[in-house]
């Protein structure tokens, strides 16, 4: 059995330096002073909208919109043309990669374009067919996909069960010795459905027993968890046995792309060997002057993570004082589990949207059991008190409705064709 990272680092020469509708809604950012909600101008309609990433309320920051403007007026969106090996190397994407590897712990980090395409390409760039990957059965699904691309073995564990890992890390462990290959545990840091966290520290601790690498997805960890959203591995305090930490920007930091960050010269080799950065054009310059600024606020002011998580603590708070089921949730994803098919979900979400103007996301069947809805609501620092207990409000009358079975009564409206127009 072989150490990934000893392959890796031999290789590179040794350590080197569902329901939605789409066609009416847009979401907008207006810009009015005082404390505003999110909102989303729907069909004409301002509506509160649950169903934003935008964490830590970036996304209409005055400096975070100077900046964007500054860099697309400085540079234009084309800038730089090129893949980062070729002409699309600039002092700016450097400097955000040290600032973002200091400000997660790690010793080096690289910026992708797409964050679900560079989750594919790291555990592509990671692995051989000889290598064993074990996963939680909850990955999300950019982790799944890159799963598919694996040529290799690969075993997956109940959701956070511990015993469960512990087991198939014994099978993967004998399979990577007879295949002298390597064993790499992939689990994410918040789930971004249940809202649950990873067990990264029991998962590193384990380490005593088993040779393997962690990768860790930490999309909706990053400005969320940790000392001053430091990430789940800060706050956990497992940074060091975190080995290939991957974050996006397209949650706490409002905008597009990801880096993924953890030892230098593992850093340098997916630098030169991620096919999907490799052929790729480099982050464009106002998303990386952008992403500077955004950094930069996080770091000044951590105040948007504590208003994030007052937010999250009276939302979670006041639903479960009134009867709602929210699951295991330790972070703000916040899921609202009811019963009924497809038709009272389609019902009742039209409900939220037509009658108390509040926009949320809703999952039902095949993506969970038939019989389930869930209402996952994603609360930010740019909510209010106000805009919760309205939501909570909101929710106890379509709940009445539902288990009152009106919505059950009612025919599916066809909504989503009224007024379609082709832009």
């Amino acid at each position: 059995m072989v150490d990934i990272f000893a392959r890796l680092e031999k290789n590179a020469g040794g350590p080197i330096g569902q329901y939605m509708s789409y066609a009416h809604g847009y979401f907008a950012f207006p810009k009015l002073e005082g404390e505003l909600g999110p909102h989303m101008i729907f069909r004409g309609k301002m509506m509160l909208n649950w169903s934003l990433n935008n964490y830590l309320g970036l996304a209409n920051h005055p400096e975070v919109r100077e900046a964007d403007a500054k860099g697309a007026a400085e540079f234009g969106m084309a800038a730089p043309m090129g893949a980062r090996m070729m002409s699309g190397q600039t002092k700016y994407h450097e400097q955000l990669e040290r600032e973002l590897a200091e400000f997660v712990g790690k010793e080096d980090a690289f910026l992708l374009n797409f964050g679900y395409q560079g989750m594919l390409s790291i555990i592509d760039c990671l692995l051989t067919p000889r290598d064993v990957v074990v996963y939680d059965a909850e990955a999300h699904a950019c982790i799944i996909d890159g799963l598919r691309l694996h040529k290799g073995k690969r075993f997956v564990y109940g959701h956070n069960d511990m015993e469960s890992l512990r087991l198939q890390l014994k099978h993967a462990t004998e399979l990577a010795e007879e295949q002298n290959g390597g064993v790499l545990v992939i689990t994410e840091g918040v789930f971004g459905m249940k809202g649950d966290l990873g067990k990264l520290d029991e998962i590193v601790a384990m380490k005593k027993d088993f040779a393997f690498r962690l990768l860790v997805d930490d999309a909706h960890g990053f400005g969320t968890m940790g000392r001053g959203g430091r990430g789940t591995a800060d706050h956990f305090g497992v940074v060091d046995g975190v080995d290939v930490l991957f974050n996006t920007f397209a949650k706490s930091m409002a905008g597009i792309g990801a880096f993924v960050s953890g030892p230098r010269w593992l850093i340098n080799l997916l630098r030169y060997n991620m096919r999907s950065q490799l052929y790729a054009k480099s982050l464009p310059m106002p998303m990386v002057i952008g992403a500077l600024k955004r950094l930069d606020l996080i770091r000044r002011h951590p105040e948007y993570q504590e208003k994030l998580w007052e937010i999250t603590r009276a939302l979670q708070s006041g639903l479960k004082e009134n009867g709602f089921q929210i699951g295991v949730t330790q972070s703000p994803v916040t899921p609202v589990y009811m019963k009924g098919g497809i038709p009272e979900a389609t019902n009742l979400i039209v409900d939220l949207r037509e009658n108390h103007a509040l926009f949320c996301s809703i999952v039902v069947y095949p993506v969970i059991p038939k019989g389930e809805i869930i209402l996952r609501v994603i609360p930010t620092a740019a909510h209010t008190l106000e805009d919760v207990r309205y939501t909570i409000e909101a929710f106890k009358s379509v709940r009445d409705k539902l288990v009152g079975g009106v919505y059950a009564k009612m025919p599916i409206p066809m909504r989503a064709d009224e007024g379609f127009k082709v832009r």
